[in-house]
C-alpha cells in the first residue's frame, strides 16, 4: 500500500503542507476563501524547531491503538487505510492520547481528524505531497521491514 514518507533533510518546515491539506479537505474551489482570516485544521503538522523540521501524520499502522482505543467505534481499517466515522466520534480525545505519533486531532467541530491520504476529497492524491515546494513529502510504496 502507498504511504506517505517525510524526510526531514528536506523539510524547510514552510507549513505548505498544513494549507495544502486544509484546503483538500475544506470541500471549497477558492484557497483564499477557504483559509484567509481563519483558522486551519490540517491533517498533517509540521514538528520540529529551527534546523530539523519534520511533517507529522498518520502512519496507517497494521494494528493501530487508536482502532483499539476508540470507545464509539468510530475509526477502522479498511483496506489499510485508517478512517475516522465523523458521524460516530464523540471527540473523548483517547485515540489522541494512544497515538504514539501524533496523527489525531480535533477538527474545527472538535470531532476527531486524520490523514487519510485525500482519498475521500477531491484531490485523489494527497495534496500535502502535492504542495511541498522542496518534495520533502512523498508517497510511495514501500516494501515493509520483516
Amino acid at each position: 500500500m502507498k504511504r506517505i514518507y517525510v524526510n526531514e533533510e528536506w523539510c524547510l518546515g514552510c507549513h505548505l503542507c498544513e494549507y495544502n491539506c486544509a484546503f483538500a479537505n475544506s470541500g471549497m474551489r477558492d484557497m483564499a476563501s477557504a483559509l484567509k482570516g481563519k483558522p486551519i485544521f490540517p491533517r498533517i503538522h509540521i514538528e520540529g524547531k529551527d534546523a530539523v523540521t519534520y511533517a507529522v501524520s498518520c502512519r496507517h499502522c497494521t494494528d493501530p491503538l487508536c482502532v483499539k482505543s476508540c470507545i464509539a467505534g468510530a475509526i477502522r481499517r479498511e483496506d489499510g487505510v485508517v478512517k475516522v466515522d465523523r458521524t460516530r466520534c464523540v471527540g473523548c480525545l483517547t485515540c489522541v492520547l494512544v497515538c504514539p505519533y501524533g496523527a489525531l486531532s480535533p477538527g474545527e467541530d472538535g470531532v476527531m481528524q486524520k490523514c487519510e491520504l485525500c482519498l475521500t476529497n477531491a484531490c485523489g492524491a494527497p495534496a500535502c505531497v502535492a504542495g511541498c515546494p522542496n518534495g520533502a513529502i512523498i508517497f510511495e510504496e514501500r516494501r515493509e521491514a520483516q
